[in-house]
């Protein structure tokens, strides 16, 4: 008796770990998808693969859900017809759904939900179509004040996968971190190669250059956008404190520069004064200068000597 208790006890436990084994390896009301990351061309065709358990019924409800890189989702087949915008562009058969033709407007998740037989189920694929970027379009501020902040836009339109995004200044690639070479440690700017924004907190005039951006995605060539110059100006903050370098504030610069101007008005009118009143012959001339003549003088009785009679002349010419 013990004997044969032993020798059912242990088919029942056999027959209990089969059944375990095969429960396991064939989980009901399940749905599976050949590949959960599908990449294809614009332009081209493609399979979106989805398989489902014979638990579903031999007619199980099957629906395809389309949500796009927005978060917007739609139908794309429903009570057994594709909808609106999909009819005659994809076929759905026993095992999947085709695309006969993709664009980049395709690109997102695509939900595999099957119903039946009181299971449900679904699987995500993720189809991305493949476009080169376009020429991006980058914002570029022709002139900031050193201190202020200062950002650099770029954004490609077409790309798919979304491109990436670098920074050139003065045709020299820019590191996303500046800080890790010596070249550029003394820059302060941030860049965010995935939204294309290159950041200033604080310009300085080192900051001054021509900028452009490229994107690239992997596919085709890297785009680049048009270059554009930023000047960085003086704030007026640090031109009162260099004007303050040159002039102390117990200067009155307004007062010297009216004094000068006075000065330079009443210098302006004298000469003018002085030519007028030369011009009206208001002004004495030089006395001309006249050569000296002789005059002859008659000699005075006086001139006479006395005692001997004679004349004496005592002078004759007076110049």
């Amino acid at each position: 008796m013990t004997l044969e208790y032993f020798k059912v006890d242990m088919l029942t436990f056999v027959f209990v770990c089969l059944s375990i084994s095969v429960t396991g390896l064939h989980a009901a009301f399940t749905v599976s998808v050949g590949n959960p990351a599908v990449k294809v061309k614009e332009n081209e065709g493609v399979d979106l693969k989805c398989s489902y358990t014979a638990d579903f019924g031999s007619s199980p409800r099957v629906e395809w859900k389309f949500k796009d890189l927005k978060g917007s989702q739609t139908l794309v087949y429903f009570d057994n017809q594709p909808t609106g915008k999909y009819a005659g562009r994809i076929t759905v058969y026993d095992g999947g759904l085709r695309f006969n033709k993709v664009t980049r407007a395709d690109t997102g998740d695509y939900d595999c939900e099957v119903s039946g037989n009181g299971g449900y189920d679904e699987k995500t694929i993720k189809l991305t179509v493949l476009v080169p970027p376009s020429k991006p379009v980058s914002r570029i501020p022709s002139s900031v004040t050193t201190g202020s902040n200062a950002r650099l836009t770029c954004f490609d339109t077409d790309g798919s996968p979304p491109s990436t995004y670098r920074w050139y200044k003065d045709n020299t690639p820019l590191p996303e971190d500046p800080t890790k070479f010596p070249n550029f440690k003394n820059l302060t700017y941030k860049m965010n190669i995935f939204s294309g924004n290159l950041e200033f907190a604080s310009v300085s005039k080192l900051d001054t250059g021509s900028y452009f951006c490229e994107a690239s995605n992997g596919e085709g060539t890297p785009q680049r956008g048009d270059a554009a110059r930023m000047e960085v100006q003086m704030s007026g903050k640090v031109q009162n404190f260099e004007m303050k370098m040159c002039f102390p504030d117990d200067l009155n610069v307004g007062g010297i520069v009216a004094g000068v101007i006075v000065a330079l008005l009443a210098v302006g009118l004298l000469l003018f004064g002085l030519w007028f009143a030369s011009k009206k012959g208001y002004l004495p001339k030089k006395a001309e200068s006249k050569p000296k003549q002789a005059v002859y003088t008659q000699p005075r009785t006086d001139d006479m000597d006395d005692e001997d009679g004679e004349f004496r002349q005592k002078s004759s010419f007076v110049v």
